[in-house]
């Protein structure tokens, strides 16, 4: 279906596989994919619900981490983007969108399975935006296994630590600077809530995610500061394109077995973003793991 006069699309507009075959090198680039993921939520109708805000995004390149980065913007909230040096194309046109919104735009390049750049990121967000609001851990590393011997403990490592520790240290360092009224979230995964025959780490530290996620809510409910968590379902970003583990093939595939019988579109997502770090939505939510899974259902 064509777009409407003033740029809006209908659902059924999404792209559905097959898609063309590909795979990329990780951590992969937004800029190779075909087709582009969608970002730019041209239907999407801002209410300055973010107004004066500032957010970390960590993974805010691309997928799911541009398009929230882009929509807090538009929102009315000053935006700081962490991702690796590697990811240094795609961050630029984030960079770019977040200023066409008229906001701020902090770039931080560096590894989040290093406690220092953690600290880093926090520390040189509140020092050059002026305070942190808005939590979002976001970034994450997968690779498909086709037994669990195949999972090395090199391997484990890197998946536990950029999913898992990076979150428990940027919200451990967040906390120092965040007032009432503060927000975390963190990105999940409907495979932290169904599993994942060939995904065992990466379910496992989404697993985690979500039970971290519900502690520290009780952690800090008092404190006026809400963490929540969203479990997406397939997600159409350089993540899967760029598993070790996808073959073209299974690419083009990807997201055909989802209800909707397509991945979402990063666009599709960030409102979701937008609903829980918005006070005037979600002020009675915390220690939730909202699902935006396509129509699969499950309870956790």
């Amino acid at each position: 279906m064509a777009p409407t006069q003033d740029g809006r699309r209908d659902v059924v507009d999404e792209p559905k596989p097959p898609f063309p075959r590909q795979h990329q090198r990780g951590p992969g680039l937004e800029s190779k994919l075909k087709p582009r993921p969608r970002y730019e939520a041209a239907s999407y109708r801002p209410a300055g619900k973010l107004e004066g805000k500032v957010a970390l995004v960590t993974g805010g390149d691309s997928g799911i981490g541009r398009a929230v980065a882009v929509i807090f913007a538009r929102e009315g909230a000053d935006v700081a983007i962490g991702y690796l040096p590697e990811e240094q194309t795609d961050a630029d046109e984030t960079r770019a969108a977040i200023e066409r919104e008229g906001r701020r735009c902090l770039m931080l390049a560096g590894d989040l399975t290093g406690a220092e750049f953690c600290a880093h990121a926090v520390e040189t967000t509140v020092a050059e935006l002026g305070t942190l609001d808005i939590l979002v851990s976001n970034a994450a590393h997968q690779n498909r296994k086709q037994k669990l011997a195949d999972l090395t403990d090199t391997e484990l490592a890197a998946t536990f630590e950029t999913n898992v520790y990076a979150y428990i240290r940027l919200a451990r360092a967040a906390l120092d600077h965040m007032e009432r009224g503060g927000v975390i979230i963190a990105t999940s995964s409907e495979t932290g809530i169904l599993g994942s025959r060939k995904l065992p780490d990466y379910s496992a530290t989404k697993g985690a995610i979500n039970a971290f996620t519900k502690s520290l809510a009780q952690d800090v409910v008092d404190k006026g500061i809400r963490v929540n968590a969203i479990a997406p379902g397939p997600v159409w970003t350089p993540l899967n394109p760029s598993d070790a583990g996808m073959t073209p093939e299974r690419v083009a595939e990807f997201g055909a077995d989802s209800p909707m019988g397509r991945p979402a579109q990063p666009e599709e997502l960030a409102p979701a973003y937008v609903f829980l770090a918005s006070n005037a939505d979600s002020s009675y939510i915390t220690g939730t793991v909202l699902q935006v899974m396509g129509g699969e259902t499950s309870g956790g």
